[in-house]
């Protein structure tokens, strides 16, 4: 009886714990609500100029295509979708920044064997589109990391909430469990323009580095 006692205690504790990080994560980006499944935007934002130079050399990649604001129905065949890719173009490119390969800080291309996070972002996107996704449900989306760094990750809209591919980590995660601080990303009504994931008016939040200790699980069938 006292196992089944100490054993249900741990288990609300370590419940209590996570929806603690949730809350700590989603607040350091200002305007957004860890209990949400889904982020919340605040009008324009400047797209990257990365980005701007990846539709001016591929104008057909960046062109309105399909359905807006589509939240793709979130299947066991449509999360395999997810995990496949994201294990695929994490393993096939070789992380190398933008600087060594081009001698430029940014520059946005689909990789060729390696390249930086944008380039595993645009892979993904282009690889989960030519397996049925609706472009507008894939949003490239920049964050700042646990040690306050620029990052793109790819958000994928779903019925289920948004979900994010990142070359940092293996398995896929919720917005509202990673470790970041959103920034921006791209609009799911238009893939050239860019919307703010922070709400205007107020100073963001600095992050300090952070070390988490729970496994990210991949979306599980409800």
């Amino acid at each position: 009886m006292k196992r089944n006692i100490l054993g249900a205690a741990l288990l609300a504790l370590g419940m209590v714990v996570a929806t603690a990080a949730n809350a700590e994560n989603a607040a350091l980006t200002v305007g957004q609500n860890a209990s949400s499944p889904f982020m919340r935007i605040y009008g324009r934002s400047l797209p990257p100029i990365g980005h701007v130079g990846f539709c001016q050399q591929n104008p057909a990649e960046c062109e309105r295509s399909g359905p807006k604001r589509v939240k793709m129905k979130l299947t066991l065949k449509r999360k395999a979708d997810l995990r496949t890719v994201n294990d695929l173009v994490n393993r096939m490119i070789r992380p190398v920044s933008d600087m060594k390969l081009y001698g430029r800080i940014e520059h946005w291309t689909y990789p060729a064997g390696k390249g930086d996070c944008e380039d595993y972002v645009l892979l993904k996107q282009r690889l989960l589109i030519e397996r049925g996704w609706p472009a507008s449900s894939l949003l490239i989306t920049v964050v700042r990391d646990e040690n306050n760094e620029g990052h793109a990750i790819l958000t994928a809209r779903t019925s289920k909430g948004e979900y994010l591919l990142d070359n940092k980590h293996s398995k896929i995660m919720t917005w509202n469990d990673s470790p970041y601080t959103f920034v921006k990303r791209q609009s799911d009504r238009d893939p050239r323009v860019w919307v703010s994931l922070t709400r205007p008016g107020q100073r963001q939040i600095e992050r300090t580095a952070v070390t988490r200790t729970n496994p990210i699980q991949a979306p599980t069938e409800e």
